[in-house]
């Protein structure tokens, strides 16, 4: 028998920053803020340290970044991967 796997929901960028931002400004716990807007406790403890550590949550795009959005990097490192393999032929 196959299950169907439950699917993810997104959330804006913006409900995420007023979600931390009630969090943080309120005087009830998180638990009962995540009740309230229809997420899991730790979904909100998630975002905040996201928050921290980068400055900003993530936004509801999903999956890779498209050729055009790679970072500068990401294509230096691909072309010297092709340049190697080319070398040793």
């Amino acid at each position: 028998m196959t299950t169907k796997r439950k699917t993810y929901n997104t959330y804006t960028k913006e409900f995420k920053l007023e979600a931390i931002l009630l969090m943080d400004e309120s005087d009830r716990p998180a638990s009962e803020i995540a009740v309230k807007l229809g997420i899991k406790r730790n979904q909100l403890y998630k975002w905040k340290e996201q928050m921290v550590k980068k400055g900003d949550v993530p936004s509801a795009k999903k999956g890779r970044p498209k050729k055009a959005d790679q970072s500068e990097l990401a294509t230096v490192k691909q072309e010297l991967k092709r340049l190697k393999e080319e070398n040793e032929i």
